[in-house]
């Protein structure tokens, strides 16, 4: 399972947290119940207002601080008023609530509840979706496969150069269209089609490696990079420091519009200061209107409206992925985002 957040982090996010003012959401309950397929942000929307500032209203105490306290189906959370605040226990209570579990239900079935719908943004966190064209030599390239088979299938043999000494799980990827800038039209990196993985089974020049997974068609001259772990994913959400500002790109798995729960690629990326877990808003520009009803031509340009919220969860040099949390309208490429 990849972990997304745990309560520890919500304690360091307490003390580091946005000025942002939080609100109660129109009728919070005083109480919720944890069920299967719920998300932190869906929790926390029950409570809240703008349910991206959950990290300021989660109370934990020292105890839970040392041993890290994960959010089941099956907990309650409360809602204390008067900060407002989140909580396992009941408020003015002095124990948390006791949950009684077979010891075989956690091991097997019951999974820790995420920030954000895993299922939507897992076949992004580790797969391989932007290269750099300086990177582009870096990576492996296949060069030959097992008795020059034409499809090589799992299990196979495979051999490539720029074989990383030490590196042993690498996924195969085929470079595909350029990603480029709405607007200006720059050149952001060409996004790779998913392909593979395969396994190092004898280091050298050429390497040898042994196709451990393969979803699509692996041919001499496609490239390998490093596998991402998996493990290494935790967000918990806020704001950039900074001003930020930047555009939709892309939409994926749909051609032209993006809703609640789609995944969109923006051109902002770690060299404009966007991190995992960053919270953006998303903004549609109008175009110009003209008006002549008054023996006159007069030309306005309308404000920009905003219409959701997207969370980001990968981050490249120049581009980000991220997924649409919160959306009154459709969301296209060319539209803004900016803090929220």
């Amino acid at each position: 399972m990849i972990r997304i957040i745990s309560a520890l982090a919500f304690a360091f996010f307490t003390a580091t947290a946005q000025a942002d003012t939080v609100k109660l959401a129109a009728n919070a309950p005083d109480s919720y119940r944890v069920v299967k397929g719920d998300t932190l942000w869906d929790i926390s929307g029950k409570f809240l207002k703008h349910p991206w500032l959950w990290p300021q209203v989660w109370r934990l105490n020292r105890e839970q601080i040392r041993n890290p306290h994960w959010i089941y189906p099956g907990q309650m959370i409360y809602l204390d008023r008067s900060g407002p605040y989140l909580t396992l226990k009941k408020p003015g209570s002095h124990g948390g609530e006791t949950i009684k579990l077979h010891p075989q239900v956690r091991s097997e079935g019951l999974n820790a509840i995420p920030s954000v719908p895993l299922h939507v943004i897992e076949p992004f966190l580790t797969r391989p979706l932007l290269v750099d064209k300086d990177d582009l030599a870096k990576h492996g390239t296949i060069i030959a496969t097992q008795e020059n088979r034409l499809l090589p299938s799992k299990g196979d043999t495979i051999y490539a150069k720029n074989i990383t000494k030490g590196v042993s799980d690498w996924q195969v990827y085929q470079r595909a269209a350029a990603l480029k800038d709405p607007v200006t039209g720059e050149l952001l990196g060409y996004e790779a089609n998913y392909l593979g993985e395969a396994r190092v089974t004898e280091a050298g020049t050429p390497a040898t490696l042994e196709i451990t997974s393969i979803d699509r068609e692996i041919s001499i001259g496609d490239r390998l990079l490093p596998a991402v772990d998996k493990t290494s994913m935790s967000y918990v959400p806020h704001a950039p420091e900074g001003q930020v500002s930047g555009r939709v790109v892309k939409m994926h798995d749909t051609l032209e519009h993006a809703g609640k729960n789609s995944v969109l690629a923006i051109n902002l990326g770690s060299r404009a200061g966007i991190e995992p877990g960053h919270v953006l808003a998303l903004y549609r520009s109008h175009d110009k209107v003209k008006y002549d009803l008054d023996g006159k031509k007069e030309e306005f340009k309308l404000p920009e409206e905003r219409i959701g919220l997207i969370f980001v969860f990968r981050v490249f040099n120049r581009v980000s992925y991220a997924i649409v949390m919160e959306s009154t309208g459709v969301v296209k490429v060319a539209d803004s985002v900016r803090q929220p």
